[in-house]
C-alpha cells in the first residue's frame, strides 16, 4: 500500500487554485479571444476541462477544450500509431493553453508540443500545470502554476479531480508514478 501525504490542496483549495489560474490566463491574454484549452491525456485532461469551464464562467463565453494523446511522441515508449486526441476545433492561429496536472522533467510537455503540431500551427502555446514539482531535465517552464512543491524523487504527485466521493484531492504518494 502506498503511503500518502497531503500537499496542501484539498477540495476547495483546488477550486480556488483553478480560479486563480483562470484569471491569470485571461488577464495575460487580455480576455478569451483566440484562446483554446488542450489537456494532455489522461491526467491533464480533467484539469484542462475544469480550467476551461472556470474561464467560460468568468467570461460568459465558451472556451473550447480538447484532449491530446501524446503516446506516439513520448521518448520512453514505442509508438502505437493510434491518436486518441479529441480536438474538435482549429488550433491554427490560436493561443493554445496546454494543460497537464504535474510538471516534473518536462518530457511530457515536449511530447505534447510535438503532438499538438500534428493538429495545426498555433500562434502561441502557453503551459498551465496544477503542480510544479521541479526536477527538470529539459528547459521547459510553465506559464501558469497552481502550486510549486519540492518532493523526493521516490514519490509522486497524485491528482484526483471529482473522485468517487466527488472531492478533489492532490497528494504525495510513495512509489513510482505510473505515466499513463
Amino acid at each position: 500500500m502506498h503511503q500518502m501525504a497531503a500537499i496542501g490542496l484539498e477540495g476547495g483549495d483546488v477550486k480556488r487554485t483553478l480560479g486563480r489560474m483562470a484569471h491569470q490566463v485571461l488577464e495575460h491574454n487580455k480576455g478569451p479571444k483566440h484562446l483554446v484549452v488542450v489537456g494532455v491525456l489522461k491526467s491533464g485532461f480533467p484539469v484542462a476541462k475544469r480550467l476551461a469551464f472556470v474561464m467560460t464562467q468568468i467570461e460568459g463565453t465558451t472556451i473550447p477544450c480538447g484532449s491530446l494523446d501524446i503516446t506516439d511522441f513520448r521518448d520512453d515508449r514505442a509508438a502505437s500509431g493510434q491518436d486518441q486526441s479529441e480536438i474538435p476545433f482549429a488550433v491554427n492561429g490560436k493561443t493554445v493553453i496546454l494543460v497537464d496536472e504535474v510538471l516534473q522533467t518536462g518530457r511530457t510537455v515536449r511530447a505534447a508540443m510535438d503532438a499538438l503540431m500534428r493538429h495545426g500551427r498555433p500562434a502561441q502555446i502557453q503551459l498551465a500545470v496544477l503542480i510544479d514539482r521541479g526536477g527538470r531535465e529539459l528547459p521547459i517552464e510553465a506559464n501558469y502554476v497552481g502550486k510549486k512543491v519540492e518532493i523526493p524523487d521516490d514519490r509522486y504527485v497524485q491528482v484526483i479531480l471529482g473522485g468517487p466521493d466527488g472531492e478533489d484531492v492532490v497528494r504525495i504518494v510513495e512509489g513510482e508514478a505510473c505515466n499513463s
